[in-house]
């Protein structure tokens, strides 16, 4: 008899910790959806960064589904206002195909304006497509030009390829010189500083080498 009675209140026991679970689950679901409801209110309200983040929310699926097709609604709702991160992040959107087709006129449509606004991987980006000629025509002084705007704010990646350029003489011959391996070396030693490892081999193997004491 004791062992039956111990047997219903342990069983008793165990349906009261699933109850609550459940309870608490369903709690924290519909507290999430509430949630949602009151931040897809408030960015439909038209404030560029709630409508950013919630863009962000939904390109990584926090808080919410992942869904590059919602991502892409609010980017381009904060991006038509001029918020340079969602403009940036809907012209990653176009160049990788994420909730749109690849477009790689709106790419460099989008990138220019977040680029134009100072942002620098939108800069580093757009200079990446006049670099290689993906979405615009090739162009070598471009890409220098949008290559030192992030350079100067300390992009390390855009670093790097600024000193490419300087290396191999493109894009520069507007400064009258064919090639600057010191100024190669200047932009590669502070890329390689941020810990940038294309930076670092470029140091190693350079035969530049007169300039590294510098």
């Amino acid at each position: 008899m004791v062992r039956t009675f111990m047997n219903i209140i342990f069983r008793a026991l165990i349906f009261l910790c699933v109850s609550t679970t459940l309870l608490y689950a369903q709690q924290q679901t519909t507290g999430g959806l509430d949630a949602e409801k009151r931040f897809r209110k408030a960015a439909e309200q038209g404030g560029a960064e709630v409508q950013f983040n919630l863009g962000n929310a939904y390109y990584n699926g926090e808080g919410v589904p992942q869904d590059y097709a919602r991502a892409v609604k609010w980017y381009r709702k904060a991006a038509e206002q001029g918020d340079r991160k969602a403009q940036f992040n809907l012209g990653l959107c176009y160049e990788n195909g994420q909730g749109v087709a690849k477009n790689y006129s709106e790419k460099i449509k989008w990138y220019r304006k977040a680029a134009e606004q100072g942002f620098a991987e939108a800069q580093f980006n757009l200079g990446n497509s006049y670099y290689h000629g993906n979405g615009v025509y090739q162009d070598y002084s471009e890409a220098v030009k949008w290559y030192r705007g992030a350079a100067e704010q300390g992009l390390a990646e855009a670093q790097f390829n600024l000193g490419v350029c300087y290396h191999k003489g493109q894009g520069i011959a507007s400064q009258g010189i064919a090639e600057d391996q010191a100024e190669a070396v200047k932009w590669w030693r502070r890329a390689a500083k941020q810990g940038n490892e294309e930076a670092v081999q470029a140091l190693r193997t350079s035969d530049s080498r007169q300039f590294f004491d510098r």
